[in-house]
């Protein structure tokens, strides 16, 4: 399974989705994590550059160039929400927590 989550500088899942400085996206297999990949997206700047559809257009790219099929996050506005559930993304929220616990907690949970 190809999870993605946003990182902050010290592991931590990132509470600012469409905003993230970094994302992970890790592949799960045994409900272990084979590869970790870290992409500088800076969705923080570039939130606010442009309208939110450039921005939402920006981030459904990433999750499909990575071939995403759950996301891990702690906050996401509604229409972000609304817009990856629509492309038939698996949505996880967590708390406060290390991102790679949180991908392999995500990743044991039974598809709805």
């Amino acid at each position: 399974m190809i999870l993605t989550v946003p990182v902050t500088s010290d592991g931590q899942v990132d509470r600012r989705f469409g905003k993230a400085e970094s994302m992970a996206v890790a592949t799960v297999v045994d409900g272990r994590i084979s590869d970790w990949q870290l992409h500088e997206v800076g969705w923080d700047v570039l939130h606010d550059q442009g309208d939110h559809g450039q921005h939402h257009a920006r981030i459904v790219r990433f999750l499909k160039d990575h071939g995403v099929q759950r996301v891990v996050f702690a906050h996401a506005g509604q229409p972000m929400l609304h817009t990856m559930s629509k492309m038939g993304l698996e949505l996880v929220q967590v708390g406060s927590m290390e991102a790679r616990q949180a991908v392999i907690q995500a990743a044991e949970l039974q598809a709805d």
